[in-house]
């Protein structure tokens, strides 16, 4: 399950096959374009370099504590801290929408720009931690891959961001290891 944290996380973006390139698609017009539009929020694209540095930076930190996270680590004060500082640069304003019998509360952002985006990215990690769901967050274990993901799964057991592309790399590297060591013990005889 992909969650709006996560992917703005994977916005640094790492080739999982082990060419060794990476890419920072933070300030790419079309993934801004994407983003905003896949987890339907406004903001002006291209984003403006300040905001940039300022997403880069709320970025580099939220990594740290999704990775210690999945280590099995604790949320300590300055963790807390680190989302109340994005969460307090958003103002909403709520409105009742609906008819009778069908009404719902909503917030609505009062300006939609790239702070009210990192508020509305910390509201979404804040929601995992509330949900106590912090042992469901993983990194790939694909050293190549990086990509941080909330494993969903039933048994709590999924070890790799997508079974199809990096599972199958890390069986197929398996399966050469174990058959390159049963070659060079054959060599050895």
């Amino acid at each position: 399950m992909e969650t709006l944290w996560s992917d703005f996380l994977n916005s640094q973006w790492h080739d999982w096959r082990g060419s060794g390139r990476s890419e920072d698609r933070l300030e790419l017009r079309a993934w801004q374009e994407r983003f905003l539009s896949d987890w339907h929020l406004a903001a002006p694209v291209p984003m403006p370099a300040e905001a940039a540095s300022a997403m880069r930076h709320f970025r580099e930190r939220l990594h740290l504590l999704a990775v210690k996270l999945a280590d099995g680590g604790g949320m300590e004060d300055g963790d807390w801290q680190l989302l109340n500082e994005h969460l307090a640069l958003d103002v909403v304003s709520r409105r009742l929408i609906g008819r009778p019998g069908a009404v719902r509360l909503v917030y609505v952002p009062v300006t939609e720009d790239w702070r009210h985006v990192r508020a509305e990215i910390a509201a979404s990690f804040g929601e995992t931690l509330l949900g106590g769901e912090t042992g469901r967050i993983r990194v790939c274990d694909n050293p190549d891959c990086r990509w941080i993901f909330y494993d969903d799964t039933r048994n709590r057991t999924k070890k790799y961001c997508d079974d199809k592309m990096c599972g199958n790399l890390m069986k197929v590297r398996r399966f050469r290891a174990r058959k390159k060591a049963g070659e060079e013990r054959g060599e050895e005889s």
